[in-house]
Order: structure tokens, then sequence, then C-alpha cells
């Protein structure tokens, strides 16, 4: 029996099927195949690499959306999975684009150490706080659309349904129209307007319930997740539930809280030249992340009196407000990522008795 060849494989993701490619050690390739986003595709395209040879790693595309659940099949079977951004312009302009080329370039940044990075599990508790949290975050801005349409058609109206609602609180705009009951004349633009602002009302209502439930879910969940990062100063269950979402449900795939802050878009980035030494503002990284540290920094500067000093301190230097956010992001970056590393995201197996 001969000793198998080692090879790597690489996946373009879609939404019914996955191309999948396969090079030897040395960057030859060996194979390129389709499969469909099945079950059962999953396996034939499992067994396809392994016909192959010794499975070194799997570079995916998209571990984070069409690529997820061929990921956590792969780590199932205890194949290591890279995740691989798409190529860049310039190599799409020089080979071209296509799914086989696509997904032979996966494989070849994997090989060549230009793609590194850990996918998220998405097995764990955080999944759950995430999935849970798309619906929230949809609601409140469906919520908020709904509220400023109210108040468009408000202005609009004719003065006799304006001046009724002109000088209402938000609360007080919705309980009143949605226990209006306007006439049933839709030609008359008062009634019409009138059954438009009810409805809306009814819409926002509804949508303050959805808001609610979800916050009653996340809440337990994010206090499970991370109890000893919802007690730092000014983290709240929304703030803290986006960091643990960056992180994922395997926060160990950050080699460094220096990582976790480039990854939130919290370090800076070296622009120098010549006999220039500087750095500039990073406006690559998670963009939510990145806001959530932003919240936490304005409420620490409110009301924690550390925070207070620091600022003071700053200013008196002559630094900016903008360059003490950026500082304290940072900082608060750093003081995030230690008690993410301490948190066991993933429910652990129960122990097996004899």
């Amino acid at each position: 029996m001969t000793d198998e060849i080692a090879v790597v494989g690489g996946v373009n993701t879609h939404t019914d099927f996955h191309q999948a490619a396969v090079i030897d050690s040395i960057g030859r390739h060996l194979a390129t195949e389709s499969f469909p986003t099945t079950p059962n595709g999953y396996q034939r395209l499992f067994d396809w690499l392994r016909s192959h040879g010794d499975v070194m790693a799997v570079g995916v595309e998209g571990t984070g959306a069409y690529g997820a659940e061929l990921a956590r099949f792969l780590r199932t079977n205890q194949v290591t999975v890279v995740d691989v951004d798409r190529p860049d312009r310039r190599a799409r302009r020089a080979n071209g684009k296509s799914d086989p080329v696509d997904a032979y370039a996966a494989a070849t940044a994997v090989l060549s150490g230009r793609a590194g990075g850990t996918p998220k599990t998405r097995d764990g508790i955080v999944e759950a706080i995430r999935c849970l949290r798309v619906v929230r975050r949809s609601a409140v801005k469906s919520r908020t659309q709904t509220m400023n349409q109210i108040r468009g058609l408000i202005i609009t109206a004719p003065s006799d349904v304006r001046e009724r609602l002109r000088e209402l609180s938000a609360s007080q705009l919705i309980t009143h129209l949605a226990r209006s009951r306007p006439g049933t004349d839709a030609s008359d633009p008062a009634n019409a307007v009138r059954t438009a602002l009810r409805r809306l009302a009814r819409r926002h209502q509804y949508l303050t319930g959805e808001i609610t439930d979800a916050n009653a879910e996340l809440g337990p969940l994010v206090a499970q997740a991370a109890p000893e990062l919802v007690a730092l100063p000014g983290v709240g269950t929304e703030t803290a539930a986006q960091l643990l979402i960056t992180a994922g449900d395997n926060p160990d795939r950050l080699k460094s809280e220096g990582s976790f802050a480039h990854l939130c878009a919290a370090a800076p980035v070296q622009a120098s030249s010549g006999r220039t030494n500087r750095h500039r503002l990073n406006r690559g990284g998670d963009r939510q992340a990145n806001n959530a540290l932003h919240m936490i920094a304005l409420v620490r500067m409110r009301y924690d009196a550390r925070t207070q000093d620091y600022v003071a301190r700053r200013t008196a230097q002559g630094m900016s407000k903008k360059d003490i956010l950026r500082c304290l992001k940072r900082f608060i970056a750093r003081e995030v990522y230690k008690h993410l590393a301490r948190q066991s995201t993933t429910p652990k197996p129960l122990l097996q008795t004899a």
C-alpha cells in the first residue's frame, strides 16, 4: 500500500451548490468538482477530497454565510477549515472570474499561507444570541422607520388632523392613533390620513412588543455567556451581545488582544513614510463592534469617574475629543478581550459515567 499524498482543498460557496478544487502539497491542480448544498452533497464533497489523498486543510469562502454549514460539517469530520477572503480585484482581472478559478484560488491561498483565518464555530450560545439579535435589530430599524412615516404624514395632513396631534409625546401619539376611529370615506384625504396613521401606530405597537420579547430572551443569554463582560462599567446587554458576536463562540481563534482590537477597527494603522512617523484611523474591521466600543466609551465618559479623570488629563495635554475617544476604545477593546478570553461560550458535553 502506497502512502497517501497530502492535499489541500478549496471551496467557492453558493446558495445551491459549492464548487470545490483540490491541489497537492506543491500546488499542482488535481481536480475540480461541483456539489449540491445538501447533507448528501457535503458528504460527497468530503469523500471526494479524501479520494485524492490526506486532506491537510480546506479553504472555504464565506464561512459566515453560504459556507457556514459546510464549515460545520468539515469540522465535525476533523478537517481543518480556513476562512478565505475572495480574491482581490487585481487578481480577478489578471486570472479571470469563474467558480473553478475561485475554488482553486482558495486552495492555493491556504497552501501559500495568505489565508490563515480560523472561522467562527457557530455552534454555541453566541450563535443563538446572533440569531435573536438579527430579529431585534430589524424590528428596531422598522419601528424607527414607522415613527418617521407617522411624523411625515402628520406634517402633510390637513390642519384639523395635524393640530390635534401636534403637542402629543411619542408614546401618547402612538396610543391615541392606535385607538382612533377614522371615517369610512377613503376618498377624503382627512379620513385617508387618519386610516394610515392608525395602521402605522398599530404596527409600531406590534414592533415594540417584538423588541420587548427579544430583550427578554437576549438578556439572560448574554448574562449566561459573559457575566464578567456585562459587569464592566458602561457595558449593557446590547453592546455585550455585539462584542460576543464579533468574537464568536470560539474567541480563542483571536491570537491576542491586538488582533481583537484590529477586528473591531480600534487599532491604529501605520501610515509612516520617509521622515514622517504617524498612525491613522482604521476604517476597516467590524463596524458594529466599533460602534459598540464607541457607545461604551460615551457612557463611561458621562458616568465613570476613572474615565472622566482620564479625559480631563488628556484634554489638559491638548488632545482632541476624537483622539481621546480613539484611545478609550483601544483600552476598552483590551479590557473586553481579557474577559472574552476567559468565557466558555460553547456548551460543554455532559460527562459520561460508568
